[in-house]
């Protein structure tokens, strides 16, 4: 088994690490327009104590360079592998006493470009130690940074290579997973501390709440829903909906909702070939026109773009 070193070149080198071997499960993207990940499981030997390894490279090449970007690469080595379908004790969260789990690593990679960055950039003025920094590339000297694993973020990848889901589906489950693991990352980049601006966020019944209306968001992709719809579903005032929903994932539910649609469009436009009349009526547009309008505000391109 290769093992990770760790080297001032960590970023670039260690996942070539990986190449010799053959993953147990592996998903990719590519897709024009959108965030480029790769998400992988490799066996790990016993023996091997290898540790946890989060990495951010934040690539500067120029004012307003479209190539700008920043990258998020992860490998958890304690998780374990179980093959059996429905396997009792891994299902009921005891992989580690079945017998036919077996370690591995769980490997992660994240390509931001950006265009794609710039919808989480806040229309305030920022000072030089807010996010906003990195987002807009104002900081013209690249780095490589090596960052905490935090649970939240090993969370985000251990359901990342586990979910059942399949189809589109997934695609939509993946690209908010993506999203969550960019939040957290972006915390110990700008070496922010977690500080709670909404005091009813101190509840874990109200931050249950908010978590709730987030994967009504990304159920409901194909079924438009107003704030005040989602607001009944979750049993939470839409003020506080709105604020809190902003305060945990760093962007307004308008926001996460066109960008998680806009992202699954490019998905049936380019991965599933299927026309843009089509896709309009599956995104619960009225129509072709309102559906190309809102692609090309979100994306910067236009639908047919997508097309192969």
């Amino acid at each position: 088994m290769v093992k990770l070193q760790k080297t001032e070149s960590l970023a670039d080198k260690w996942m070539p690490a990986f190449i010799s071997l053959q993953p147990i499960c592996s998903k990719e993207q590519h897709i024009p327009g959108s965030v480029k990940y790769s998400i992988k499981r490799f066996m790990r030997d016993e023996e091997d104590i290898s540790e946890d390894v989060a990495i951010v490279n934040y690539e500067y090449r120029g004012h307003g360079d479209e190539n700008n970007s920043l990258k998020l690469r992860f490998c958890v080595a304690g998780n374990m592998y179980c093959p059996a379908e429905n396997c009792q004790k891994c299902t009921a969260g005891n992989a580690r006493n079945c017998v036919q789990s077996t370690p591995c690593y769980d490997v992660v990679s994240v390509d931001y470009a950006a265009p794609q960055l710039s919808q989480f950039i806040s229309g305030k003025n920022t000072t030089p130690a807010d996010t906003d920094v990195l987002l807009r590339f104002t900081k013209k000297d690249s780095f490589q940074k090596n960052i905490p694993l935090c649970c939240r973020t090993r969370s985000v990848i251990t359901a990342l290579v586990n979910h059942k889901y399949t189809g589109s589906l997934e695609n939509i489950y993946v690209n908010a997973q993506l999203q969550m693991l960019l939040l957290y990352s972006m915390d110990w980049i700008s070496d922010k501390e977690e500080v709670l601006s909404c005091r009813f966020l101190n509840s874990d019944t109200d931050r249950e709440k908010i978590m709730m209306a987030r994967d009504i968001l990304i159920q409901s992709i194909s079924q438009p829903i107003t704030i005040k719809e989602l607001s009944r579903k979750v049993a939470m005032n839409e003020c506080y909906l709105k604020k809190g929903f902003k305060e945990m994932y760093g962007t307004t539910i308008f926001d996460f909702y066109q960008n998680q649609r806009m992202e699954h469009a490019k998905y049936l436009l380019y991965e599933k070939g299927l026309n843009v009349t089509d896709v309009s009526m599956m995104l619960g547009y009225s129509s072709i026109s309102h559906f190309s309008t809102a692609f090309k505000k979100q994306t910067g391109l236009k639908p047919c773009d997508l097309l192969k």
